[in-house]
């Protein structure tokens, strides 16, 4: 369980590395100060511990999802899917400033962990908790995204 726990935890560590790679100047980059953000976008360092708490939870669940369920396979490719709509995100929304395409990402992203829940529901009962923040965190990700992408 500890490995499997380290692999996942280094997996989704790796997908916030990246996108914040390629997401360009991000935060800081004159586009996103100009844009109308929503009144209840939250302070710039919330974004870092949310991701940060939602990962480490997240790699917990994966790590018990692995030990639970039957197909392996179906479970990385649901995984996979997720960590690359996690990573695309970033740069459509920031670095090339497309806020609807970004909505679409973010919309099969929140739909993908969505799916997880539910699929995995009967296995891992009390453990998809642990997705509740992921959950969460990405619906108010989709008003935050849809407000900008409505009002720019």
């Amino acid at each position: 369980m500890v490995t499997r726990l380290i692999v996942f935890l280094i997996l989704n560590f790796a997908a916030l590395g990246i996108g914040s790679m390629l997401m360009g100047d991000g935060p800081g980059s004159e586009w996103y100060r100009q844009l109308d953000k929503a009144p209840w976008t939250p302070p710039g360092w919330l974004f870092g511990v949310a991701w940060s708490a939602i990962m480490v939870c997240f790699a917990i669940y994966m790590a018990r999802a692995w030990e639970a369920v039957e197909s392996r396979q179906h479970l990385i490719t649901v995984f996979c899917i997720q960590w690359l709509l996690n990573v695309a995100w970033n740069p459509v929304f920031f670095r090339y400033h497309l806020p609807g395409p970004a909505m679409a990402i973010l919309t099969a992203l929140t739909l993908v962990v969505g799916y997880i829940a539910f699929r995995y529901l009967s296995s891992l009962k009390w453990n998809t908790i642990l997705l509740l923040p992921y959950i969460a965190w990405l619906l108010i990700a989709c008003s935050l995204n849809g407000y900008a992408w409505l009002r720019n």
